[in-house]
């Protein structure tokens, strides 16, 4: 496995990736396709909900470091971190469902107990910590800052959502929401789930599974949250 692992990450062509060649807006930089784009943000919210295991994955301090390298630096930056970990979900069936800035939101389909999604959600995750000293390494080697990131993921049903603007589809429920509130709980590095995907990983003896804290909900209500690690 560790030795798979190397070769994921050291092949020639993994921090390769297509650069665009939009003609851009001489003005302010914007794409000349949106910035004739003039059409209202409208949601379509599907009624139907689906349980999904859900993941987010956030850097660690990138606003500070990106202030300090530049906007050329900073796309790089941003392009080695966002391209290698939806290389990282692909090979584990995962689906990167939005880019927020610095972080990125992902599901695993087939999450019903017993099934390979919730497996492919853990292991993949943990990969993403792996992969930490490699995208690192890599970084380095253009002159770039080192990275560090937190993944959190959860489990839940979530209902899909489709706008005007896009060719995809959105998420929203509660596991969405829980995986963006619980990642700050894990320190630089770590995976944390939230007790919903606990409760259906558990029985997973090849992982080190520990309770750290409880996420306030309100109304005296808590949320356990747990750490999760490699045998």
């Amino acid at each position: 496995m560790t030795q798979e692992r190397n070769l994921t990450f050291s092949s020639e062509d993994f921090f390769k990736y297509p650069t665009s060649k939009q003609h851009m807006n001489q003005q302010n930089d914007i794409p000349v396709s949106d910035s004739r784009r003039y059409l209202e943000y409208i949601v379509d919210i599907f009624p139907q909900s689906t349980n999904y295991a859900i993941g987010m994955i956030d850097m660690v301090n990138s606003t500070k470091i990106t202030a300090q390298i530049g906007p050329i630096k900073t796309a790089r930056y941003f392009q080695v971190f966002l391209n290698s970990m939806s290389k990282i979900l692909s090979r584990y069936g995962g689906t990167v469902f939005k880019i927020g800035g610095d972080s990125l939101l992902f599901h695993f389909t087939d999450s019903d107990p017993g099934k390979t999604g919730l497996v492919s959600c853990i292991e993949c995750s943990l990969e993403m910590i792996r992969s930490q000293k490699y995208i690192s390494q890599q970084l380095v080697s253009e002159g770039l800052p080192i990275i560090d990131f937190r993944v959190s993921a959860d489990y839940g049903p979530v209902s899909l959502v489709k706008t005007k603007l896009s060719e995809g589809f959105d998420m929203i429920g509660t596991p969405v929401n829980m995986c963006a509130k619980i990642n700050r709980l894990a320190e630089n590095n770590q995976l944390v789930i939230g007790g919903d995907l606990f409760q259906m990983v558990k029985h997973f003896k090849v992982y080190q599974f520990k309770e750290i804290n409880d996420f306030s909900l309100g109304f005296k209500l808590s949320y356990p949250v747990y750490l999760v690690a490699d045998k």
